[in-house]
């Protein structure tokens, strides 16, 4: 039996929410010495250290660089705007920046990409940045937080009109960056999506999450309602959890097991594998989608992919879609993103 089609709904304001870390992306194609000199892997991403600190001059320096407003969770929100074009602002973001040059890149760009964020500013760090080191079709990001760290929960989210914003939304979603940063902001916005039968996602981000976040992580799961991530960061969240599998789809499978609050929504696993297929786990079965086709030579680069794929999936979830249909979106949008360079995307999507 074919399902209905379910129109789309008119959307209202700030109907999706997203929180992280706003970054501003240094993006430059480099060369294996490079990551070497760094002690880079060609597709990672990690905190910056001390010894990171003179990476970011040499960037600038050595190679041509060019700058995109980044930070996870922003990409994704901004990516689920642009599918969704109409109305303006449905996509809330909050964050933190300095009062700065960057800064102010930050504010303009997510004015152009019609989101409403809110950012807490604050003058004792500068705005954080990520050097996106590109080689062939991979991407080792290092991102600075700076800024991004000082997220302060009673200084903004606790705050009355921040919170009201929060309240609106239906859809909510956090990069497992942000638990780094403020797991106690996730924890309370993630309380309000449960004890109201809204949606949280959350995303695995990267390796060092599941790995050195655990225990944050583990309490943030309970009230995921679905969970994003990589090939490479489903097999350290399993390895982590003692899954004794590296079976992406029986990850997937134990992972959509996992201990749950509110009963009245089964949580989805979404794993995203580069070119190969997509893998969703549901209460009732795991299933793979191939991903769009897309010549070698037409690949710009990959920063960004994983953003706009979650972005893509957000724009048709918001509209109350059915599942299959937000992995299409998701896929086209990744398959857009992967054209340009950086998390940039055309004046309006094509997507049917």
């Amino acid at each position: 039996i074919r399902q209905p089609k379910r129109t789309m709904t008119c959307l209202r304001q700030n109907a999706l929410f997203g929180m992280g870390n706003p970054l501003l992306d240094i993006c430059a194609i480099v060369d294996k010495d490079f990551l070497d000199k760094y002690g880079l892997k060609t597709n990672d991403q990690i905190l910056a250290e001390d010894k990171h600190k003179e990476l970011f001059d040499e960037l600038v320096k050595r190679f041509k660089v060019e700058y995109h407003a980044g930070g996870s969770t922003q990409n994704s929100v901004k990516v689920a705007q642009w599918m969704i074009q109409q109305p303006h602002k449905v996509a809330t973001f909050f964050g933190c920046i300095g009062k700065d040059k960057f800064g102010d890149i930050l504010k303009k760009k997510a004015e152009e990409a019609h989101v409403d964020a809110h950012y807490y500013e604050q003058s004792e760090q500068p705005t954080g940045t990520c050097a996106a080191c590109i080689t062939g079709d991979n991407r080792s990001l290092v991102a600075n937080l700076a800024a991004a760290n000082c997220y302060n929960k009673e200084r903004h989210l606790d705050q009355k009109e921040n919170w009201q914003l929060v309240e609106k939304a239906k859809v909510y979603y956090i990069a497992g960056f942000f638990i780094t940063v403020s797991s106690e902001s996730i924890l309370k916005v993630a309380k309000h999506v449960s004890e109201n039968n809204k949606i949280l996602g959350l995303n695995l981000s990267a390796p060092f999450i599941s790995q050195f976040f655990k225990e944050d992580l583990m309490k943030i799961i309970p009230y995921v309602d679905i969970l994003f991530g990589n090939e490479t960061e489903a097999a350290t969240f399993a390895r982590e959890q003692g899954f004794e599998t590296e079976d992406i789809k029986e990850i997937a499978k134990k992972a959509q097991g996992l201990p749950k609050v509110n009963e009245k929504r089964q949580r989805v696993i979404v794993f995203t594998q580069g070119k190969e297929d997509t893998i969703m786990a549901t209460a009732d079965n795991v299933t793979a989608f191939p991903v769009l086709d897309i010549k070698q030579d037409e690949i710009v680069d990959t920063n960004g992919a994983g953003d706009a794929f979650v972005g893509g999936f957000l724009s048709q979830l918001v509209h109350d879609q059915p599942l299959e249909k937000c992995i299409r979106a998701g896929h086209y949008a990744a398959n857009v993103i992967i054209r340009r360079s950086g998390c940039t995307f055309p004046e309006a999507p094509d997507f049917h």
